[in-house]
């Protein structure tokens, strides 16, 4: 009998309003030096305002840390442990999308821990992480990342990605308010809308997926699906905007604990090569590694099919599975989104980089449920190039 290792975050408090739990949360932790991790973006439109006045109107102090850009590279990761264990800190709160929570869940652990973030690496790190660091609070403003709940933090190297990973990088607390995501354009609620969407459907087949995940994750494919192209379409739809709140936040608890695979490793390099946003990168892969894969895993291609919103009563499985690609496809297109690696002006001649830099993954690749090798990882980038979905022999 296969035995399930499960861990979640210790507290999340989800739903419209919930934001209003941060204050309590900072008092139980005593803190006095607070630390708001943000991207600028959000100080520019405003929407950092709901967290700070919070903040003001019980006079806790803090400091705004907000040199973060999208995709984070090494050296954005090491200014901000740097600050942190300069500044003195007790409590760090995130705030933003998956970039902005995985600086600051990172730097909440290195502040109390020596040398460089380098060092942390998952692939070529020499040092352990051994503390569990400061209390952090996580506050997602994107429904897509699932960082809020999850041990990882990831950055970007010169062409592909790495990250950091330890149970200590948990959030204390999370805080998922849909509210929070009303001002999110319709390309980034596309982008990290799928992104979200990918999490379920990976953690649904992944050869570590167990009866739990798979509650999760088919639930979220269910929320996600209804619901994306009209928070993308209409993003004061109140309902929309907590569907994808909580199907984001249930997907991050069923990647985390069974994992994400293909997609994931294939997006990387695209991310790190041309830096495409991470949600794009997913979304322009999903169905060309899916439509791969599926000869490994139609019956859960079926299953997934119906959390769609698709029927496969009256299908094989061999059929149902065909379905749920092309439902994807049409999913993808249907937000706006790129649809092949053209539109975003990546030359044929990239493949083979890519390919190797993917290869590297062997953390996500290690949970497909076909293996994927130099030859399969080159297959599908092409026809990703092509636009058209290959299978294998």
């Amino acid at each position: 009998m296969t035995v399930s290792k499960l861990v979640f975050t210790p507290l999340s408090y989800t739903g419209w309003g919930s934001l209003e739990y941060l204050t309590p949360e900072i008092e139980k932790h005593e803190a006095k030096r607070l630390l708001i991790v943000t991207d600028p973006l959000l100080q520019q439109i405003g929407l950092l305002d709901q967290v700070t006045s919070l903040l003001d109107s019980q006079q806790l102090p803090y400091t705004l840390y907000t040199d973060i850009v999208p995709e984070p590279p090494l050296e954005t990761a090491e200014k901000l442990v740097h600050y942190t264990r300069e500044g003195q800190f007790d409590l760090i709160i995130g705030v933003g999308g998956g970039s902005s929570l995985d600086l600051a869940k990172l730097a909440a652990v290195l502040a109390v821990h020596e040398g460089p973030v380098e060092e942390y690496l998952n692939l070529t790190g020499i040092r352990p992480i051994t503390k569990k660091g400061l209390p952090k609070v996580l506050i997602p403003t994107t429904s897509g990342t699932g960082s809020e709940v999850t041990n990882i933090a990831v950055l970007s190297l010169d062409s592909s990605k790495d990250v950091v990973t330890h149970d200590y990088l948990l959030a204390d607390a999370a805080i998922v308010d849909p509210a929070l995501t009303v001002s999110l354009p319709p390309r980034v609620t596309a982008a990290t809308g799928i992104d979200a969407l990918t999490h379920a459907i990976e953690a649904y087949v992944s050869v570590n997926a167990g009866p739990t995940t798979d509650g999760l994750a088919l639930q979220a494919i269910r929320l996600i699906s209804r619901s994306l192209q009209k928070a993308a379409t209409n993003g004061d739809d109140q309902a929309a905007r907590t569907d994808m709140s909580h199907g984001s936040y249930i997907a991050g608890l069923a990647f985390f604990n069974a994992g994400v695979a293909g997609v994931h490793a294939l997006a990387y390099p695209l991310g790190g090569q041309f830096h495409l946003p991470h949600g794009e990168a997913n979304a322009v892969l999903l169905p060309y590694v899916m439509g791969y894969i599926r000869k490994s895993c139609t019956k859960r291609m079926a299953d997934i099919l119906n959390a769609l919103g698709g029927n496969s009563s009256f299908l094989s499985e061999k059929e149902a599975s065909y379905e749920c690609v092309r439902r994807l496809e049409l999913l993808v297109k249907d937000v706006g989104l790129p649809a092949v690696l053209g539109e975003y002006n990546i030359p044929v001649t990239a493949l083979d980089q890519l390919t190797e830099d993917a290869h590297e993954q062997k953390r996500l690749l290690a949970r497909s449920p076909l293996p994927l090798g130099e030859d399969e990882i080159r297959a599908i980038y092409q026809a990703a190039f092509d636009g058209v979905i290959a299978e294998p022999e």
